[in-house]
């Protein structure tokens, strides 16, 4: 996936929200949004967002010095996410279709993406809301059944995991997963909100499945930057599960033996998709290359959003 001129407002956004908790030095924070915007100024646009986001986030850990600005918001997350568990446990063990609803609760938890809450005013309100709303919105793309008898027949399933807060919500679909094995995958270093091995752990998911580190701090799960170690796990998987946008944007193109969990939540996911903001989805990789977009196509689509 290509980058639009509709996702510079988005990098300018991550990295002020970045940079403002690294740092409450109003000189430093001002160095360093100078940078990022001669690096954006630079940044091809034939390349993946992820690279762009990659590049702006180590580029604000380097110059205030803080390696993990988003530890305070992964942590209460983490904790919300938790004091939400006991209950939508019991929702999904209590449901007619007890797979589906805890599906359906861990497409939810992928509200909880700071790299993209300038879209929303992210809260405790807007998950509980994105909660109910997901239980009850039709899931787009691949049906349920498909994704769960897929997971009856895999001997080895990968967890591609993506924001704190969100993996307590994966823990509890994958107990409904009917499959003997998951490796739950998680980010090498921060980066953004993204889950690492430490929310593994405060989620408490680590004394459940087995979980890995991709060995990469880019956002989704970008195999040429992730551990050769991680790539044998990847290429080895019978099944695979990719939450999050990122991740959709990493994988959407390579083919294989994936399924996508995500809630649409910007224009350009959207788009490249053709779904609608705010869609709950469940997706394959597509077969072929989306149709080029020229320059001038790219002005008239960016004006109509």
């Amino acid at each position: 996936m290509r980058t639009y001129l509709d996702c510079m407002p988005c990098f300018v956004q991550q990295a002020l929200d970045a940079v403002s908790m690294a740092r409450d030095n109003a000189e430093v924070r001002l160095g360093v949004m100078r940078r990022v915007l001669r690096m954006m100024s630079e940044f091809p646009l034939d390349l993946p967002p992820l690279r762009m986001a990659a590049q702006i986030h180590g580029l604000v850990r380097q110059q205030t010095g803080d390696p993990d600005p988003y530890r305070q918001v992964k942590e209460q997350a983490n904790a919300f996410a938790l004091g939400m568990l006991p209950r939508l446990r019991e929702r999904a063990r209590t449901s007619a279709s007890p797979f589906e609803t805890a599906l359906r609760i861990a497409i939810a938890g992928n509200i909880m993406d700071w790299g993209a809450r300038h879209h929303m005013r992210l809260s405790d309100e807007v998950v509980e809301e994105t909660v109910e709303q997901t239980l009850k919105a039709p899931i787009k793309g691949c049906p349920v059944e498909e994704l769960r008898q897929k997971l009856g027949a895999a001997g080895a399933v990968l967890y591609l995991a993506d924001n704190a807060g969100e993996i307590v919500f994966d823990s509890l679909f994958i107990s409904f997963m009917p499959c003997l094995s998951v490796t739950v995958a998680v980010k090498g270093r921060p980066t953004i909100n993204d889950a690492t091995m430490a929310d593994a752990e405060q989620a408490g998911l680590d004394t459940r499945v087995r979980v890995v580190s991709t060995g990469s701090d880019m956002p989704g799960t970008v195999l040429e930057d992730c551990s050769e170690v991680f790539r044998q796990e990847f290429v080895s998987a019978d099944l695979i599960v990719a939450k999050g946008q990122a991740n959709y944007e990493a994988l959407s193109e390579y083919g294989g033996p994936i399924y996508f969990l995500l809630k649409a939540k910007c224009p350009v996911i959207a788009r490249d998709i053709g779904c609608e903001v705010g869609d709950t989805l469940l997706l394959k990789p597509r077969t072929g290359d989306p149709a080029p977009v020229s320059a001038s196509e790219e002005v008239e689509q960016d004006a109509r959003l």
